[in-house]
């Protein structure tokens, strides 16, 4: 029944609102969508290739924001691929289209030609080509990044493999509706047979996706190889993907610093580094650090499958590095790969206040002369940025440091010339002195 009375009621009541009293009344605003499918068409859009969309200003970054956008055709539907036009309306290229969505707009081809489903195939090929002809890398892994997002120009969609399963994350309509038709082709060129998708909620509501868990298969754990090390993926409690193969040169790196040597490694998660520097680099003495008990369980068991004698430690690693430090305990080798600690640019000074506090801890354990390898993994902290929170760490404990390189993730996690900012993992070697 209607709340308001017909017209046809006779003796009508006046329309009480429920608004709280002194609340002016505001109409409901038009949706994204409405107001560009509303904007004023612009100059010669009749002769355009539709469905598109046309940019308010350049830019040249894969991900486009609403107020980027001037207007998009009546017929622009999320999901599809549309047509984009510069502001001057000359042909631009190609993207995902969802307005609902914080980024409306993902470009996935810049250029004057024309591109179909056909074109989103190639850039698959593309990317799985990088990684098994260019890098090889099936010599040394079975387990790592197959489609890395705006690096591989699929932005929303990030895979990796981790044995005969893969493990993906979708951040982006389009992408979404297109993975059952592009999973058989992903697992006849990777051997993979089954696929872990995960979309996190709050994304799939402001995608306004419709996530169908049969695409998903029912697998709890995976064991993998790195370097003739062995380790175990539980996607059910992993973070991200299930396991961090972004770090997978740097802990054969790291290995190479530890022969004979006492170890620390901070914040070590499921145990990369640890398991690596005692069963690669041969370390007298390895302890690993995390707050995490989940990751600590799994760490043991990685550990425990390679016949690996490792000291876990479940423990907040600002707490255990300040007792250690009290304790005047010293490691010849020292590793922190901490969680992100910059989320938001709100956050930011937060952020860096905890780096330099922590790196400031950490390289007080080591001894002098010893290694230290210190990671970010924030993306919005650059590595020139990060280094001086680095150095202020170590000036404070009157210590110097001897850098040795600086490193990020290996081939597999591409970056593209228009979205550095995704090379998000920053790594610093030095000697402390």
């Amino acid at each position: 029944m209607s709340s308001r009375p017909s017209d046809r009621q006779p003796n009508r009541r006046p329309f009480r609102s429920n608004r709280p009293p002194g609340r002016p009344f505001r109409p409901a605003l038009p949706s994204r969508a409405e107001k560009l499918r509303s904007a004023p068409a612009p100059e010669g859009s009749a002769n355009w290739q539709k469905p598109w969309v046309q940019m308010k200003y350049f830019s040249y970054h894969p991900t486009i924001y609403p107020a980027m956008i001037r207007a998009a055709s009546e017929d622009a539907s999320p999901g599809q691929i549309v047509t984009v036009y510069d502001k001057e309306g000359q042909p631009f290229g190609h993207g995902f289209y969802n307005p609902p969505a914080r980024v409306p707009l993902r470009m996935i081809h810049h250029g004057a030609e024309h591109i179909d489903e056909d074109y989103l195939t190639t850039l698959i090929h593309r990317a799985i080509d990088l990684r098994l002809n260019t890098l090889k890398l099936l010599d040394t892994t079975d387990a790592f990044r197959v489609i890395h997002s705006d690096g591989d120009s699929l932005s929303g969609l990030v895979v990796d493999k981790f044995g005969d399963t893969l493990s993906i994350e979708v951040h982006s309509l389009g992408i979404y509706e297109r993975l059952p038709d592009w999973l058989p082709l992903l697992h006849e060129r990777l051997g993979t047979k089954r696929a872990v998708i995960d979309v996190d909620p709050q994304i799939a509501s402001i995608e306004r996706m419709q996530v169908k868990p049969e695409l998903s298969d029912a697998v709890r754990t995976v064991r993998i190889r790195e370097h003739g090390v062995r380790y175990e993926v539980n996607f059910a409690e992993g973070h991200k993907t299930g396991f961090f193969c972004d770090q997978r040169e740097n802990r054969l790196k790291f290995s190479k610093f530890t022969e004979g040597a006492r170890v620390l490694d901070l914040c070590c998660y499921t145990g990369g580094f640890s398991v690596t520097a005692a069963v690669l680099g041969g370390a007298a003495d390895v302890t690993g650090v995390d707050l995490d008990e989940k990751a600590i369980e799994q760490a043991k068991r990685n550990g425990n499958m390679n016949q690996a004698k490792i000291k876990w430690v479940h423990a907040d690693s600002f707490a255990y590095a300040r007792q250690m430090q009290q304790n005047a305990e010293r490691w010849d080798a020292v590793i922190l790969d901490p969680p992100k600690f910059v989320l938001d640019r709100e956050g930011y000074d937060d952020g860096r206040r905890k780096y330099e506090d922590l790196n400031q801890l950490a390289i007080s354990l080591v001894k002098p002369g010893g290694v230290f390898a210190t990671c970010s993994c924030s993306g919005l902290v650059n590595l020139e940025d990060f280094e001086r929170m680095v150095i202020k760490g170590a000036h404070r404990q009157q210590r110097k440091l001897q850098f040795l390189d600086q490193t990020g993730p290996g081939g597999d996690h591409p970056v593209m010339s228009n979205c550095p900012e995704s090379r998000y993992l920053k790594v610093i070697w030095a000697r402390v002195f």
